[in-house]
């Protein structure tokens, strides 16, 4: 995961990460407290950059170089999840199956394969935009919290888990021991109820800021893999943004770079860009996402050229 000779700046990503949180929090509270819907729609927006801070941070530290201290990243990976909301473990091995099944028969949102429906994979693309795949993991959070033992059960993962298409993820999460991960979701719930309780946080407010995150963060996790090459590692764009999108999700668009090597720390990944890769902008991408589904197209073994 780690690379030793990339340059891991943990001063600067804890800097940042407090920064962020505070914007967070400051957000959360004008949502809760502000009569005014204006105020609450800016304050949802902000709150949906600031929050993607927080995750390409909890993103570094899911890859072991948020901080070059292991027990720094891990716990920062820890409280990070808990600003998701999810679960710092099950984030990690999610994410690292991630990088195994990209653009594969398994993770392949906005296409569908002969055997599948159209409108179901269309519906559940439309639940990606939406925010609502987002939602479906502090849910699944809050399941493994109260009844760990679920994702074992050959019933949730042919059933609910497999009708969402989430059935290799749960698979892996299964796999894991219940102990370490239950007292990670137990601290992510603390923390998000010390938010809730300690701001004064109403239900509406939590929910406009929450959700209007949830739509950002889902567009940007797909459209940076939407119409790729069907390939594990070349299967994602190095996206145009604005500076400042760029600035606040911390370079997550050069999603490629990344691909090609995880162990890179955000800081470095616009030098590991190469010169032939394709620079298309977000909003033609998540445009075309809107159209539905499209036929898949074959998976490559070799290396697109």
């Amino acid at each position: 995961m780690r690379g030793p000779h990339h340059d891991i700046r943990g001063g600067m990503n804890i800097a940042i990460g407090l920064a962020a949180f505070a914007t967070s929090a400051g957000c959360l509270w004008l949502a809760s407290h502000s009569a005014s819907w204006w105020v609450i729609a800016l304050a949802a927006i902000a709150f949906s950059f600031t929050n993607n801070t927080l995750f390409s941070l909890h993103h570094e530290a899911v890859h072991g170089h948020f901080h070059v201290n292991t027990r720094v990243n891990e716990w920062a990976g820890r409280l990070l999840a808990a600003t998701f909301p999810t679960i710092f473990s099950i984030q990690r091995v999610s994410h690292l199956g991630h990088h195994r099944r990209n653009r594969s028969d398994e993770e392949l949102y906005d296409s569908y394969l002969p055997h599948q429906s159209w409108a179901l994979k269309t519906y559940w693309l439309y639940c990606l935009l939406t925010g609502f795949y987002w939602a479906i993991i502090p849910v699944a959070a809050l399941v493994y919290v109260i009844w760990p033992w679920s994702f074992r059960a050959a019933w949730f993962q042919n059933g609910p888990a497999a009708w969402w298409g989430f059935r290799p993820f749960v698979q892996d999460i299964a796999r894991q021991p219940i102990g370490p991960v239950w007292r990670e979701g137990a601290l992510t719930l603390a923390v998000q109820l010390a938010l809730f309780f300690g701001l004064g946080l109403s239900l509406a407010g939590w929910l406009a800021c929450y959700w209007a995150f949830g739509i950002n963060w889902s567009s940007v996790q797909y459209t940076d893999h939407a119409d790729t090459p069907r390939h594990v590692t070349e299967g994602a764009w190095n996206l145009r943004f604005t500076k400042l999108s760029q600035a606040l999700f911390l370079n997550y668009n050069f999603h490629l770079a990344h691909h090609r090597d995880p162990s890179i720390p955000w800081q470095q990944l616009p030098c590991h860009v190469k010169a032939g890769d394709a620079n298309p902008s977000f909003w033609p991408i998540y445009a075309r996402l809107w159209l539905g589904a499209k036929p898949a197209r074959p998976l490559e073994t070799e290396i697109p050229t």
